[in-house]
């Protein structure tokens, strides 16, 4: 960790800003949910789909070409999309609802992970993250997951973060996880949103993340700026990818020899 790195806390200002955006960006999502638009983002672009369909995963920023500023801190908004054939929605739900074995999939950026309650379609999970970028961090995070069906080949997902809390030497004798909110500010809140379709002979994945982050210190955009601009698209192609292997596991598996 850069010395020069102070620690920090989470500003009341800045978590207004995270939640002003993320209010437009739920309030753009409802006409695709609504039936006026495309459900999938994949499918608003012709070269898009194509690429998808192919087989590769494509992630672009939601909109510009980097994260918006808020008051000492920046918002990270990216959308990926990646098609596994063979591969249905049953199985898909399956995989991904099986929290207690994420830290298996998702590794080694899920070191931990743990399901803490369920109730139908909501779930309360736990995640021992790692980041690792020129400088690692290690953050013990809560989620709150709702899934949404909208009709058989259709479903939603939202992912909430509701604590996220850095680890000082995580699996010493010396480790200790940080209050809440405070710490170097890598991640400061991630709310994700997923969007599943069957059809076309498999499984359509779209993931839109939006997550907090500090702001670049002067100075220090060496160390820093790693970590807080690229790690967001770095983590959601991960995801995307490591979801389809997983799952093409299982569609080999159900195929049988």
């Amino acid at each position: 960790m850069p010395q020069a790195a102070k620690p920090i806390q989470l500003n009341t200002e800045t978590l207004q800003a995270f939640a002003a955006y993320v209010r437009e960006a739920e309030a753009g999502m409802q006409p695709t949910l609504q039936a006026s638009g495309a459900f999938l983002w994949s499918d608003q672009d012709a070269k898009r789909n194509e690429d998808v369909r192919a087989g590769k995963v494509v992630t672009q920023v939601w909109r510009g070409r980097g994260p918006t500023k808020a008051p000492h801190g920046l918002i990270h908004d990216w959308i990926g999309a990646v098609f596994v054939a063979g591969a249905t929605l049953e199985e898909l739900l399956d995989l991904i609802q099986n929290y207690d074995n994420h830290k298996n999939i998702y590794k080694p950026e899920v070191m931990e992970s743990k399901l803490i309650s369920r109730s139908g379609n909501d779930f309360r999970i736990f995640l021992r993250l790692l980041k690792k970028k020129i400088i690692t961090v290690v953050m013990d995070t809560e989620h709150e997951v709702h899934f949404r069906s909208f009709g058989k080949a259709r479903w939603e997902c939202r992912s909430y973060t509701t604590r996220v809390s850095e680890v000082d030497e995580a699996g010493t004798p010396k480790e200790k996880v940080q209050a809440p909110d405070t710490g170097y500010g890598f991640l400061w809140r991630l709310y994700s949103y997923w969007r599943f379709q069957e059809r076309d002979g498999g499984v359509y994945i779209e993931c839109r993340a939006i997550s907090l982050t500090r702001e670049i210190p002067f100075g220090l955009g060496w160390a820093i700026e790693p970590v807080v601009q690229e790690l967001p698209r770095e983590s959601l192609t991960n995801t995307l990818e490591a979801t389809r292997k997983a799952l093409q596991g299982r569609a080999k598996a159900s195929a049988g020899p």
